[in-house]
């Protein structure tokens, strides 16, 4: 009888026993599941961040910001940079104020009820900009060519322009 008791609790042991493996087990196989896939988004937002880096280098490519030689061309001249580049935007913004229907520097009168009027301004080097424009409907862009004197006053040249057509 003893025996048979010892078998029983021997059976029994080894049951819970291959429980606990086969649990374990698969306690594992899902965390390494688990890991794999993390390892796979990280991965994959690690090819996402490399794409936005590279995305950023292009776009501030074409940038006053990203362009040192424009920059140390304004400070050979004693210009502060953190000045100016406001002061060029605000210049161009400051024009969307007047009276009349021409703009004193887009070559287009508007076509709606609504002024014309410069929207974004980019600043691409010590000479360039680029900027939009819009009466509400019909919209453009313009290339600027400016020049900041030894006084720090600024000249704007409108160098070319065009209207995108409306379909």
């Amino acid at each position: 009888m003893r025996s048979r008791l010892f078998m029983y609790l021997f059976i029994f042991a080894v049951l819970a026993i291959i429980f606990q493996y086969s649990n374990s087990k698969n306690i594992i196989d899902k965390y390494e599941k688990d890991i794999n896939t993390f390892k796979e988004k990280i991965s994959k937002l690690e090819d996402d961040k490399k794409a936005l880096n590279d995305k950023i280098y292009d776009l501030s490519y074409f940038t006053v910001d990203g362009n040192e030689e424009a920059l140390t061309y304004f400070e050979d001249k004693g210009l502060d940079t953190e000045e100016l580049l406001p002061k060029l935007k605000d210049g161009l913004l400051e024009m969307n104020v007047y009276d009349g229907v021409d703009h004193p520097i887009i070559s287009y009168a508007s076509m709606t009820d609504s002024k014309i009027m410069i929207d974004q301004i980019k600043i691409l080097n010590h000479k360039w900009i680029l900027a939009n424009f819009t009466d509400g409907k019909h919209w453009g862009e313009l290339f600027i060519n400016y020049d900041v004197s030894d006084e720090g006053e600024i000249t704007y040249k409108l160098s070319d322009y065009f209207l995108y057509p409306i379909n």
